[in-house]
C-alpha cells in the first residue's frame, strides 16, 4: 500500500471520517476518496454505493477492476436524557451495534445504578459536547422534554449534521422547539432534519416500544443517508411558512 495513501487514511480515520481507499488492481496504484469527493462515472456511483452501505468489494468501471476498501465510522448514539426510554433503549441499540452515550445534568437520574455499561456523562450538554464534539456519524435523540437541556444538544446536533436527529414530544411541543430553534439561529432546512414525534409511528405506548421506534428509526436514517430528501424538504418549507406568518 501507498505510504502516503495509508498516512492520508489513517488520518480521517482518527478524525471519524468516512474515506474509502481504491485500489486499481490493474497497476496497484492507491487513492484515496474521502466522502463528499465527486467522481464521475461508473467508479463513482460503485463509491457513492460504498459509502452507503460500508461495504469493501471490486468492481469493474471504465474498461478497469478497481478494489474499494470502505472505512466508514461507527456509528453511534447520544442520548439526551436519562429518563425510562433511555433506559430500554441503550441496551436495545448495544445489540444493534451502536455504541451509546448518555447525557443528563439531573443527578438523581444519571446514576450508574439505572445505567450499568453505558457510558453515562452526569453533566450539561453544554460541557460533553465541547469535549466530544458531535458528527455525521452520530445520532442524537433528546428525550427530557426539557429545554434547558435539550436545545443546545439539538442545535449542536444540526451544526455537525448528525445523521439522526430526533427529539420527544408532541407536535404542538415541537411547533414551540422551533421557534426556539430559529432563535438560536438554526436554519429551517437544518430543523427539517429533525425527527418529532421522535420514533416510526408503529403506536408506541410504552418507554420500550418507544425505544424500539427510536432504534429503528435510527437505523433506517443511517441506511438511507442521502436518499430520503424530499419529506425534509417539505418540513423545510412548512417551517419557513409557519414562521413567515
Amino acid at each position: 500500500m501507498d505510504p502516503y495513501a495509508l498516512k492520508a487514511l489513517n488520518a480521517e480515520r482518527r478524525a471519524r471520517r468516512a474515506a474509502i481507499l481504491v485500489t486499481d488492481l490493474g497497476d496497484g496504484r492507491d487513492r484515496i476518496v474521502r466522502e463528499g469527493d465527486q467522481v464521475a462515472g461508473d467508479l463513482g456511483a460503485a463509491i457513492a454505493k460504498a459509502f452507503r452501505s460500508g461495504n469493501s468489494g471490486s468492481v469493474e468501471a471504465e474498461g478497469r477492476t478497481f478494489f474499494l476498501n470502505a472505512h466508514l465510522p461507527q456509528p453511534r448514539l447520544v442520548v439526551i436524557g436519562a429518563v425510562h426510554i433511555s433506559q430500554a433503549l441503550a441496551p436495545m441499540a448495544k445489540i444493534a451495534g451502536y455504541p451509546v452515550e448518555i447525557i443528563d445534568p439531573r443527578t438523581a437520574f444519571a446514576t450508574p445504578d439505572r445505567f450499568p455499561d453505558v457510558a453515562l456523562h452526569a453533566e450539561w450538554p453544554e460541557d460533553v459536547l465541547k469535549r466530544q464534539p458531535l458528527d455525521s456519524y452520530t445520532a442524537l435523540a433528546a428525550v427530557t422534554h426539557d429545554p434547558k437541556i435539550d436545545d443546545f444538544a439539538l442545535k449542536a446536533a444540526l451544526d455537525a449534521n448528525c445523521f439522526y436527529v430526533g427529539a420527544l414530544g408532541s407536535r404542538k411541543t415541537h411547533a414551540k422547539r422551533v421557534e426556539r430553534l430559529l432563535a438560536l439561529g438554526a436554519a429551517a432546512d437544518q430543523i427539517a432534519r429533525i425527527h418529532a414525534p421522535i420514533g416510526l409511528d408503529i403506536g408506541a405506548a410504552s418507554p420500550a416500544e418507544i425505544a424500539v421506534a427510536i432504534l429503528a428509526q435510527t437505523i433506517y436514517a443511517f441506511r438511507s443517508r442521502g436518499h430520503d430528501v424530499s419529506a425534509s424538504a417539505q418540513r423545510s418549507e412548512s417551517i419557513l411558512e409557519k414562521h413567515d406568518a
